[in-house]
């Protein structure tokens, strides 16, 4: 049987609700410490690693790119048209094949486009100390929604989403700007997401892939780490 909550370090749970289990897996960890500042050394990789993609995939529609077709059918198995609303890590790859600038924000969410270009699943990423209470993920209410990073208000009905005791604050598309990550940040709590038939030992890579990334650019400690749902 798959496993649906997990308990981190400071005793607050992580699950998937019952109307979600069936659609969806995803990697959970918790880095701390963490130092968030400006690191020109992840950005430089990114943009190396951004090159190498728009070479591979320069005139490929998203629906043509097989490692986008993970978090394409995890929108679809939610009702969403992946077209429309796009999985960051799809967003993220456009603006790459397309020539576009990258936003150089600061290492941790530099490094956090870093790993979903190399693995190509949404990551949601968000301060664990503005995070209230237990966390789940489901399909989101009607009236739900929250004030995204740059996107203004993002709906989430009939959508998955991360809620905690104050509401929702995640989902597959933008992270919240309530709970974002910025300079002051010193624990990180992020969650990768795929379909439930992905395979366990898949998201185990992408999880030390984005932990990688964080002991090199920010100099994080992973303490907590979990897969949820799956076969």
């Amino acid at each position: 049987m798959s496993r649906q909550v997990a308990e981190l370090p400071d005793g607050r749970q992580v699950g998937i609700a019952s109307d979600a289990l069936d659609r969806l897996s995803c990697g959970v960890m918790v880095l701390d410490p963490v130092a968030v500042y400006a690191n020109p050394a992840v950005f430089e990789a990114t943009i190396c690693l951004a090159a190498t993609l728009k070479e591979q995939y320069e005139g490929f529609l998203p629906s043509q790119i097989e490692g986008l077709a993970e978090a394409r059918n995890l929108y679809k198995s939610f009702s969403m048209d992946p077209s429309r609303h796009r999985p960051s890590s799809e967003a993220l790859l456009r603006r790459v094949i397309k020539g576009k600038d990258l936003y150089q924000i600061n290492n941790a969410v530099d490094s956090c486009n870093l790993a979903c270009l190399k693995f190509l699943l949404p990551v949601g990423m968000y301060d664990l100390d503005l995070v209230v209470g237990d966390v789940s993920l489901r399909a989101g209410l009607p009236d739900e929604s929250y004030p995204g990073i740059r996107k203004g208000e993002v709906s989430l009905s009939g959508r998955l989403g991360l809620f905690d005791q104050e509401g929702p604050f995640g989902s597959p598309t933008s992270d919240s700007a309530r709970t974002c990550v910025s300079e002051k940040t010193k624990r990180i709590l992020a969650v990768v997401m795929a379909t439930k038939s992905y395979p366990e030992a898949k998201m185990q890579e992408a999880l030390s892939t984005f932990f990688d990334l964080f002991r090199e650019y920010c100099r994080g400690m992973e303490s907590f780490r979990a897969t949820l749902g799956g076969q």
